[in-house]
């Protein structure tokens, strides 16, 4: 596997005509690069990445990505990524513009497979419309059918390229363009259509979206000698809750709303309290296969509205730190989450303090 992923995402975006950089702007429920990387990362086709950027990132887990410095142009920020792994033994290079978050894996894996018997291989599409060429105020008519228009992910064989990179002192719009002007050979293939550049803010909307909702809800009974579990946070308290995991009734209503938007029944169907394969169980580990069924599905968490309904302990108190501890565990901003804490006016098991319920709303979107 000695292949790298370099993420171009050093760009000022001027067209895009917003304060922060295109490649930062929340699309789709993260930042437009992180669509890019988290597929090289589950394509688990590279060794390394790399993302070229002149704005810090930080707070990626996976260690197999590296952030390096970009320069003013794009051509300088792809000269500086190769530079950083030409002594890393790797045998072919894969350049991304950070700008075209919706390529998919099979393209990656495409790409790979035509780079065996190729020193270059880009993708591109078609044009359905009349193309005109304006040459000394005379505007001419172009053949569609010779037209060619490029995308990345680009993918080389690293020393080639490096070869033609290191010696290039001029802006180029990508790296096809310098095995063209050194007359070496491409292997074009098809790309895809969803596979487009975000250049405005227009753009961010082409892509189809669907959207689902779902309800959870959780109540258990409050005991003595049980640690407390909120939000998959330890809450220091008299009691815990009483169930055949820790209880967690955030969680657990959580994992039934995503269940509900996913259509996939409830928690008792995949967690049944007679089986002791789950006794005591940590809430979070059920969280986690709930959530490789979204990625798997193609969705993501659009927001979460928690209604965390006792007596005691006071939410407000602990508010932030479960946001926070939902925010880690469902891979998702803050903003996303919305946590209220709520009473029953001293009525019933919850108003004597001898329960804890919660009850959520998610909604999920789907993109097509």
């Amino acid at each position: 596997m000695s292949n790298c992923f370099i993420l171009l995402a050093a760009g000022k975006g001027k067209r895009f005509k917003s304060n922060n950089p295109k490649q930062f702007v929340n699309y789709l429920n993260k930042p437009l690069f992180m669509h890019s990387i988290d597929k090289a990362i589950k394509s688990k086709l590279f060794k390394s990445i790399i993302i070229v950027s002149n704005i810090p990132i930080k707070n990626i887990k996976d260690k197999s990505v590296k952030v390096i410095k970009g320069g003013k142009e794009r051509y300088q920020s792809s000269q500086k990524a190769l530079n950083f792994i030409k002594n890393k033994k790797l045998k072919n290079v894969f350049i991304h513009d950070a700008a075209r978050p919706n390529f998919s894996i099979k393209l990656l894996k495409r790409l790979k497979s035509n780079l065996k018997n190729n020193k270059a291989v880009v993708p591109f599409v078609k044009t359905e419309n009349s193309v005109k060429y304006k040459s000394n105020n005379t505007i001419r008519n172009l053949n569609r059918d010779n037209l060619f228009f490029t995308q990345t992910p680009q993918c080389f064989d690293f020393k080639s390229l490096y070869n033609l990179s290191k010696s290039n002192k001029k802006p180029i719009t990508d790296e096809a363009a310098l095995f063209l002007e050194n007359n070496k050979k491409i292997k074009f293939i098809k790309g895809e259509e969803n596979n487009y550049k975000i250049t405005t803010k227009s753009d961010l909307k082409k892509i189809n979206v669907k959207t689902f909702y779902g309800i959870g809800f959780d109540i258990h009974r409050l005991i003595k000698n049980k640690k407390l579990y909120l939000g998959g946070i330890k809450i220091p308290f008299h009691s815990g809750l009483q169930g055949h995991s820790d209880g967690d009734v955030v969680i657990h209503a959580i994992i039934d709303g995503l269940l509900g938007a996913l259509r996939k029944k409830d928690i008792g169907t995949l967690y049944p309290s007679n089986k002791m394969k789950f006794k005591n169980i940590r809430s979070p580990n059920m969280l986690f296969p709930i959530l490789k069924i979204l990625d798997k599905e193609g969705c993501y968490i659009n927001n979460i509205d928690i209604n965390l309904i006792c007596e005691k302990p006071k939410v407000s108190r602990y508010r932030e730190r479960i946001i926070a501890s939902l925010s880690n565990l469902l891979s998702i901003n803050k903003a996303q989450i919305n946590l209220k804490g709520k009473t029953v006016e001293k009525l019933g098991l919850i108003g004597k303090e001898q329960a804890i319920s919660c009850e959520t709303i998610i909604s999920l979107n789907y993109y097509d």
